[in-house]
């Protein structure tokens, strides 16, 4: 499975956002698809998860974003609101499950204060 991301650029702080994931195969079958960043300087971190009809969120972005899921469209969308200059990152989904697990390649978002 390859994921295509797109949708990162530049944006005001209070402005939004959002991020879309393309996969290559269905997923209907992928377990989990999730929206991972990685700002300057800073290791890896987990933004938002969607699996099995339930959504999971970082604390830092809790009440800011949504991800949401199309299995028709094979997307899944992340959805960026209220942001803020230290949300500046590159943004990656991610596609995993029990014996897989697929990266896509980062989109940048950079948010001016």
């Amino acid at each position: 499975v390859q994921l295509q991301a797109s949708g990162g650029g530049l944006v005001q702080a209070g402005g939004s956002l959002t991020l879309s994931c393309v996969t290559s195969g269905s997923m209907y079958s992928i377990n989990t698809m999730a929206w991972h960043r990685q700002a300057p300087g800073k290791q890896r971190e987990l933004v938002a998860t969607s699996v099995g009809g339930r959504t999971n969120y970082a604390d830092s972005v809790k009440g800011r974003f949504t991800i949401a899921r199309d299995n028709d469209k094979r997307t899944v969308y992340l959805q960026m609101g209220w942001l803020k200059p230290e949300d500046t990152a590159v943004y990656y989904c991610n596609a995993y499950g029990p014996g897989y697990d697929f990266w896509g390649q980062g989109t940048l978002v950079t948010v001016s204060s």
